[in-house]
């Protein structure tokens, strides 16, 4: 029987870029965290040998550049197993939009293949799967609120933030990752356009605060150490406090001036703070309520920008909700 799984989208609280490494990669620091947005996965395997994918999008390769068809034939492998797989993607997060939404898909193809086949991989063998074939995939092995360092594919699962209204947003135009990362090290070749602290200040203060939290050093606003005050809170005002920055935002505003609008709405719909979510385009901003995440998401609309308004997914809650059953 088909196995339909649900492939949920993230956003990055915080991301810090460091200077381009000798494998050719960035050094990166950077939250991620699930949200209820999803694209549908639908995968079969019978009798036969090879991979096929169908899409609801033209705009999705369905041969061997596809991550969904490149972790297929890993699990295989790895498995030991011939077999035909049939995956049909159903896309509704945007393309080119910082949402991991192929990452994300690449992972449900390996959970829902799995399931088809009665087998499963062992845990070490899912980690190094998901990051020979992209950074983003290792943390929807895990959900909620992840640590991500290196060049994003170590991964590290973190105490759920509380769960907090979120809308995304995303403008009618697509950003290239490897573009945005060239950009930015063209603006590290040239020191005087950067201000503020230099990268590397700004991913150890990053750092430092997450130390913080996991150590258990930060108190309640007050300034009081209590007992009921959750950490999870005190490490979102503390990003809050000190600015929710994604350095990506510095190179791709000024490539895309509608990216930028787009936080600016969002800003003044009364988010609490707005951001872009990887190399974008899509933009997020947390709200205070669902009334106001929804008035908000509804107001882009209007103004021509595609909205929805949706919640963080804790882990506990991603897990629950990947494979068929309540929505």
């Amino acid at each position: 029987m088909p196995v339909t799984v649900r492939s949920f989208a993230k956003i990055n609280i915080c991301l810090r870029i460091g200077p381009r490494r000798e494998d050719g990669y960035h050094e990166l620091r950077t939250l991620y965290q699930t949200i209820g947005l999803y694209d549908l996965i639908r995968i079969d395997a019978c009798r036969g040998s090879g991979i096929e994918i169908e899409c609801n999008d033209a705009r999705v390769p369905t041969e061997e550049s596809n991550t969904c068809w490149r972790v297929a034939d890993r699990v295989l492998r790895a498995l030991k197993i011939r077999s035909k797989v049939r995956i049909a993607i159903q896309k509704r997060l945007p393309m080119q939009g910082g949402l991991g939404a192929a990452s994300s898909n690449a992972i449900a193809v390996m959970l829902g293949l799995e399931r088809a086949l009665k087998r499963k991989l062992a845990p070490q063998d899912r980690l190094r799967i998901a990051a020979e074939v992209g950074s983003d995939l290792p943390l929807f092995l895990i959900g909620g609120t992840v640590l991500g360092v290196g060049r994003g594919e170590q991964v590290y699962a973190m105490e759920d933030l509380p769960g907090l209204h979120c809308v995304v947003a995303t403008p009618s135009v697509g950003v290239s990752t490897p573009t945005a990362f060239a950009e930015w090290d063209k603006k590290l070749e040239q020191p005087f356009k950067l201000t503020g602290p230099a990268p590397s200040d700004r991913m150890s203060t990053f750092s430092q605060s997450l130390y913080g939290w996991l150590s258990g050093s930060r108190f309640s606003p007050t300034g009081v150490p209590s007992r009921r005050w959750d950490r999870a809170e005190a490490l979102l005002l503390d990003l809050v406090r000190t600015g929710i920055e994604n350095d990506f935002e510095s190179v791709v505003f000024p490539m895309y001036p509608a990216v930028r609008q787009v936080k600016s709405m969002l800003e003044r719909e009364g988010a609490k703070c707005a951001s872009l979510s990887g190399s974008g385009s899509s933009v997020y901003g947390l709200f205070g309520t669902r009334q106001q995440a929804a008035n908000a998401a509804r107001r882009l609309t209007e103004n021509g920008i595609a909205a929805q308004a949706t919640m963080t997914l804790p882990r506990t809650q991603y897990w629950k909700r990947l494979f068929p059953g309540k929505l």
